[in-house]
Parts: structure tokens; C-alpha cells; sequence
């Protein structure tokens, strides 16, 4: 493992913001940090950078503690690489000089020939002789990215990469970002608070909640076997149905009877996906057209069912059905996910 995380814990004053917080990384991998604000995320990127001291655990780098109670080995001696949230270009250099920064002890053939790779690898060949503010934002994310990658640092940390970039191009360029750490084969961590995000970059996703990471998976399992209650909720969209539990291992929901591979024996409520309920003309079940959000190629509609309770469903967009109209759903559930009720839910 190139990153281990071992009962990191952390605190400012009297709060304790990271609370036994553990995980590993293997080398070429690209991990994430997700959670809401406020949940420990950035501090857990600060102490890995040597930005923090840790008040109780061990980080690793290659084996090498760098962080411990009496140990803190500086950030500029971890080999790590940072891409901070508001880029830090130097607007006086040009897109070249920034990429080239972190090699001024490299020859100068060396360095120039590193930051043409990078620059034709980020897409910014046509703009190593401009300036930070001659360019878009996406271009500034990449000549940071590029600036970082420079050096070729064991590990490359990103802190919130594209939040100040719009909805559409956010999706775009963390795709093109992956490519770009995959090219170079670097060992990369993303801290973000955006699932798209996370499911766009990383291999390995760890949710965090209150200091400590709920689960820590693939993306696939993070949405269809989530752990506990808070994944099920915070990653994907869906809605919390009650379920009678029948002989055999099957759920009775309001929608239809399902097979449980948990066998539960008791009463829980079965966590239903957009794209758990199909819509069929033929099915003999009804719901009422509540909302409907338009997606380009689908319709997210949110339906009432007869008991007055919703559920959510993403339907191919020619079908276009107005609001109050009543269609025919039926499901078709591959994961069954079920927990036990919450109290006092404020769930539909």
C-alpha cells in the first residue's frame, strides 16, 4: 500500500473532528474523501499533507510513519502533491513557468522537456506561453493539476478541485483529470463533498459522517450495498418504503413482494432507487405524476403511490407524461437494501 490511514484522530481546541478514522490506498489507485461539510474530510487531507499534526494515530507513506504523536515529518519531505480548491497560480508566471515551479532544481532541458509532457498530456500545449488570467477555468485546473503532477509526487492530493467550476463543465473535467493522473500513473486522494464528483474520479470511495468513514468501497457498492443508513441516504437518490417481513426471506412492500438475501424476520424498510421502479403502461399499479425534472435523455418523476406515499423513478424522456397524470410502475429490484425503521422517521 502506497497511503495507510491508522486510527487517525484529530481535533481543534476541545472539538475532536477526525475520530479513529483508518484506510489504505494501493499505488496507481485514485481514492476519495465524501461526505457533507463539516464532517472531517479536508482535516483528514491536511494531516496527510503534514499540514496538521495528528493527536492520536499513525499516516503512512511506502511504509514510513511521517505522521504520529512526536512525529511529523514536514510536507515539502512526503513527496506529495497539492491541488488546492482555489488553484494558487502564480499570475506573474506564465502557464510554463507555473507547470515548471516545483522542478527549478531540475536542468534546464530536463525541466522544459517535463513541462511540454504535461502540458501536451493536460491539453495546454497552445497556452504555455499565457498567463493565468488569459485562461478559462478549466484551463487553470489543469495547469494546477499539471503543476502538481510535475514533480511526480508519491501522492497527489486534491481539496475540492472543481468547486468554483458550473455543473456541466465540473462533470466534463473530472473525467478528463482521471485520465490525466491514470497517464501519468501517479496515487491520487480527493477530498469533495459532490457524489457525481467521486463516482467520476475515484476507484475506492470512503463516506465520511461525524469524523469516521461509514463505508469505504467501489462507487457500484457504495449506491447498491451501502453499508448503513446514512450511505444508503447521502449517495444516490431514492425514498424508504416499510416492508412486512414473509416466510422464505421476502419483504412485502405496497409495490409487490421481493427476495431478501438477508432473510430478514422482522419489519424494516427496503430503500427503493429511481431505477427500482420501471415504468410499464401494462402494470396493473398506479401513481400519480407529483414532480417531474427533465435530464435530456430521462425524466426523473417523483410518484404517489395510493397510500399517499412517493417514490422516484427515471423514465426514458419520450415518455413525457404531464403533472396528475396517473401511469402504470412495476419494480425491478436487483439489490434489495433494507434497514430497520428510524424512529420517529421523517421519511415519506
Amino acid at each position: 500500500m502506497l497511503l495507510e490511514v491508522e486510527n487517525l484522530r484529530h481535533s481543534y481546541g476541545r472539538q475532536e473532528v477526525v475520530r479513529g478514522l483508518s484506510f489504505s490506498l494501493a499505488r496507481g489507485a485514485i481514492g476519495c474523501l465524501l461526505g457533507p461539510s463539516g464532517c472531517g474530510k479536508t482535516t483528514v487531507l491536511r494531516c496527510i499533507a503534514g499540514f496538521e499534526a495528528v493527536r492520536e494515530g499513525a499516516i503512512r507513506l511506502s511504509g514510513a510513519v511521517v505522521s504520529a504523536p512526536g512525529v511529523l515529518v514536514p510536507p515539502e519531505k512526503r513527496r506529495v502533491g497539492m491541488v488546492f480548491q482555489d488553484y494558487a497560480l502564480f499570475p506573474h508566471l506564465t502557464v510554463a513557468a507555473n507547470i515548471g515551479f516545483g522542478l527549478r532544481a531540475a536542468r534546464a532541458e530536463e525541466r522544459a522537456a517535463r513541462v511540454r509532457e504535461l502540458g501536451a498530456m493536460a491539453g495546454l500545449s497552445a497556452a504555455l506561453d499565457k498567463y493565468p488570467h488569459e485562461l478559462s477555468g478549466g484551463q487553470q485546473q489543469r495547469v494546477a493539476l499539471a503543476r502538481a503532477l510535475a514533480p511526480r509526487p508519491e501522492l497527489l492530493l486534491l481539496d475540492e478541485p472543481f468547486s468554483n467550476l458550473d455543473v456541466d463543465l465540473r462533470e466534463r473535467l473530472s473525467l478528463e483529470v482521471r485520465d490525466i493522473i491514470k497517464a501519468t500513473g501517479a496515487t491520487a486522494i480527493l477530498v469533495t463533498h459532490d457524489q457525481q464528483e467521486a463516482f467520476a474520479m475515484a476507484d475506492e470511495i470512503g463516506v465520511l459522517h461525524e469524523g469516521r468513514i461509514q463505508q469505504w468501497d467501489s462507487p457500484y457498492n457504495l449506491y447498491h450495498r451501502p453499508a448503513n443508513r446514512f450511505v444508503a441516504d447521502f449517495v444516490g437518490q431514492g425514498v424508504f418504503l416499510p416492508a412486512r417481513a414473509l416466510p422464505a426471506g421476502k419483504l412485502e412492500i405496497e409495490l409487490g413482494v421481493l427476495d431478501s438475501d438477508a432473510g430478514e424476520s422482522h419489519d424494516v424498510e427496503v430503500l427503493l432507487r429511481p431505477d427500482d421502479v420501471v415504468h410499464d403502461d401494462a402494470a396493473p399499479t398506479r401513481a400519480e405524476v407529483l414532480h417531474k425534472a427533465f435530464r435530456g435523455a430521462e425524466i426523473l418523476y417523483t410518484l404517489r403511490l395510493e397510500s399517499g406515499r412517493k417514490v422516484l423513478a427515471l423514465v426514458p424522456s419520450h415518455h413525457n407524461h404531464a403533472l396528475g397524470e396517473k401511469i402504470g410502475i412495476r419494480l425491478d429490484v436487483d439489490h434489495v437494501v433494507a434497514f430497520r425503521p428510524e424512529p420517529q422517521s421523517s421519511r415519506p
